[in-house]
């Protein structure tokens, strides 16, 4: 077992994939460590796309459900048996070493998987289930089902051989929040590759879309949602285009139909590009286009993946300031303080207009991913968590 490939199967309770965060998680572990020459086989909703390099298999199609977006959904329990019965079958035939599952509904399902096949479950946490709730408005804080919901969270987080985490913050998250072993909890942050995250060309990238050379472009590409802080982004454009007018902003994600629809009722929208969804294959060349990114993230116990993207292009970056961004950005990151749209306004401004300062930026960022946060690295210490936990089974600490 030492030295041999190991079968893993992964529980990805979502629409996988939908050129979204999460799901650019499970597709970087997945190839990275089917490189280092393991089986990995992810099972999933029949929502998304299959991506090259990685086996998929997905529940039956349930032709009213179409939901591509994050953000949970009433429907979520008639597809998480669906997903369960399909994990099963799955199961049954790939015979894993062990059931690596993807979010609170997939950890779920694999603590049932576990009883019935004797085999370790890893927990790979995003977020809490109750917190991403409130964020999304499912419920309200002072609704019964923030209560319900609690319980059913600390439930499943018990059920785990081991957990890992995408930042720090989550890490201290499920040990002081939710009363989490430390022994049981590693820190495994989310990474890039750097083979197709890299700076292509800025005239060939703007020149497919339309965007003239000689004006300032800001940059952002990810879910368009209030908790993601688009709401506050408009207000930041708005606060710099009154100012100079010569900045333009590449918004790339989905939904964005309510935010086109904002941006112009705000008089904003000629200084806006919105791209609508642009796939994990042309986001690094859409990257490109700009001289500055921007992560506006309200949310403060989620993981900000799009940064890593950010870096690996070599874009300088604009964020807030929490532990989160300080863990992926280091001393290679702009922070002002957490919410403050004029802050953010000028430090955009300011950074956009200082083109020497952003020459020894781009080259920090891009230098910071290769040599911190590539999955190469990742990958490696995903596979020896996994060897530790089939090896010493039960309440192992894995460092």
């Amino acid at each position: 077992m030492a030295n041999g490939a190991l079968r893993v199967l992964m529980i990805a309770p979502t629409p996988y994939f939908s050129d979204r965060g999460c799901h650019v998680r499970i597709y970087e572990e997945a190839r990275a460590l089917t490189n280092l020459g393991h089986e990995v086989c992810i099972v999933t909703y029949h929502l998304g796309r299959d991506m090259p390099g990685v086996r998929v298999v997905r529940t039956p199609r349930i032709p009213w459900y179409n939901k591509l977006e994050a953000g949970p959904s009433w429907h979520k329990p008639y597809l998480d048996i669906l997903l369960l019965w399909k994990s099963l079958v799955e199961a049954r035939s790939f015979h894993p070493h062990l059931i690596h599952a993807h979010l609170h509904e997939g950890a779920l399902i694999g603590s049932v998987l576990k009883l019935l096949l004797r085999i370790p479950l890893l927990f790979d946490y995003q977020g809490s289930l109750t917190g991403e709730s409130l964020n999304h408005g499912f419920f309200h804080k002072s609704s019964p089902l923030t209560s319900i919901f609690k319980r059913l969270e600390r439930f499943i987080n018990r059920r785990a051989d081991a957990m890992i985490t995408s930042s720090d913050q989550g890490q201290q998250e499920l040990v002081r929040e939710w009363g989490i072993s430390p022994e049981r909890v590693t820190n495994l942050i989310d990474g890039v590759d750097t083979e197709v995250f890299h700076p292509y060309s800025q005239s060939e990238s703007r020149r497919e879309l339309g965007i003239p050379e000689n004006v300032k472009l800001v940059v952002y590409l990810g879910l368009f949602n209030r908790y993601q802080g688009v709401d506050l982004l408009l207000d930041v454009i708005s606060q710099v285009r009154a100012k100079f007018y010569d900045v333009r902003f590449l918004l790339m994600g989905f939904p964005d139909e309510e935010y086109r629809r904002k941006a112009k009722e705000m008089g904003i929208d000629d200084v806006i590009i919105f791209t609508g969804r642009v796939q994990y294959e042309r986001a690094a060349f859409f990257l490109s286009a700009g001289d500055l990114a921007v992560s506006p993230k309200l949310a403060q116990t989620e993981a900000n993946g799009k940064l890593f993207n950010y870096m690996a292009c070599g874009l300088p970056t604009v964020t807030f300031d929490s532990n989160i961004n300080h863990e992926i950005l280091g001393d290679s990151g702009i922070y002002v303080e957490h919410g403050n749209t004029s802050a953010l306004a000028d430090a955009i401004v300011t950074s956009i207009y200082d083109s020497e300062g952003m020459m020894l930026f781009s080259q920090r960022v891009r230098d910071r991913a290769i040599n911190m946060h590539s999955w190469n690295t990742r990958s490696r210490q995903l596979e020896l968590l996994y060897r530790a936990l089939l090896i010493s089974g039960h309440d192992t600490k894995f460092r």
